[in-house]
């Protein structure tokens, strides 16, 4: 009997085997990553647990008692809730919408810079609010709409007759256009690096076919870059929707000093949550507020990307 023919069962075990072994450097290369999200993202999750519990700290997080949904009423069932609810859909839209406009553009205006340094710098001026702390933010901010000594009241409004100034942390009507003016200012430039990486990307050749057929530099952008930039336009996008109930805690209670003449257009689910959480020490409805927000999130981003699926199913996240 011709054994080459009789199947050795070893044989699966050893490719078993070596195939572990192939990819063993690039297991191990994982194990950082994965420790990684195991301690910051999904062990953090077990404290969902405390948005339905009334913490005791003399009985400890597990022994308190649960009280279903008595701390999600905080959020519902107060007479603001329609007010931090408004701001920060409201703000949040006009950031994603106006913000991935600016950036788009910004990015285009730097592609157009063929000199290295002069793009180096350029990028470097842009993107240096981003790292700038909002809390020193605050006080540029402060030194310009200062009653007393702010560059607006004392240099810019005597320039076109108004002598008497304005009072901008107790004015509202104000406020959504100067919160909104220091997040594009702070944000814009770093978000602007993500389009620039993609511009980069595109192959020059077809922009050189384009220019062949006399098409102008609106219409390169127009037909060539803005079709192969739509699936990192629609990708951040999703993920901005995804925290569209969340806010810069810092740009809305930070940038305003924290006015309660300014509560109706500055205050957000965040800084109100914060607020309570201050006043009462209630660390359930904290945590009940960051439940609602994350789910709400999530349902926003499943119905976004469905709706792109529906268009184009290789634009979609998933």
């Amino acid at each position: 009997m011709d054994t080459a023919l009789v199947p050795q069962a070893g044989i699966p075990h050893k490719k078993k085997k070596n195939k572990y072994r192939k990819y063993a450097p690039l297991l191990i290369m994982m194990v950082p990553g994965l420790l990684y999200l195991l301690f910051n993202n999904y062990l953090p999750m077990l404290g969902i647990a405390i948005a339905f519990k009334k913490i005791n700290f003399a009985k400890g997080l597990l022994e308190s008692d649960w009280v279903a949904f008595e701390n999600f009423k905080y959020l519902f069932k107060t007479s603001d809730a329609f007010i931090i609810t408004r701001n920060t859909i409201l703000y949040n839209l006009l950031f994603i919408v106006v913000g991935t406009f600016l950036s788009f553009a910004c990015a285009i205006l730097l592609n157009e810079i063929k000199n290295k340094a002069v793009l180096k710098f350029y990028q470097s001026i842009i993107t240096l609010p981003h790292l700038i702390s909002m809390v020193i933010v605050s006080y540029l901010v402060y030194a310009l709409l200062s009653a007393d000594t702010g560059f607006m009241n004392h240099t810019v409004l005597p320039w076109f007759g108004m002598k008497d100034g304005i009072s901008w942390y107790t004015e509202e009507k104000y406020w959504p256009w100067i919160l909104t003016l220091v997040h594009f200012w702070k944000s814009v430039g770093y978000s602007s690096i993500v389009f620039f990486a993609a511009l980069l990307g595109i192959d020059e050749e077809y922009y050189e076919a384009a220019r062949l057929d006399g098409a102008s530099r609106l219409q390169q952008i127009r037909h060539i870059t803005l079709p192969i930039l739509t699936p990192v336009i629609i990708m951040l996008t999703l993920l901005s929707i995804g925290r569209i109930f969340y806010s810069d805690f810092g740009l809305f209670y930070q940038v305003p000093m924290n006015s309660g003449a300014l509560f109706n257009t500055t205050a957000t689910i965040d800084t109100y949550v914060f607020k309570g959480l201050m006043g009462s020490g209630d660390i359930g409805m904290s945590a009940a507020a960051g439940v609602y927000q994350s789910i709400v999130g999530f349902l926003l981003v499943m119905l976004a990307n469905y709706i792109v699926r529906l268009y184009s199913k290789d634009s979609a996240l998933f």
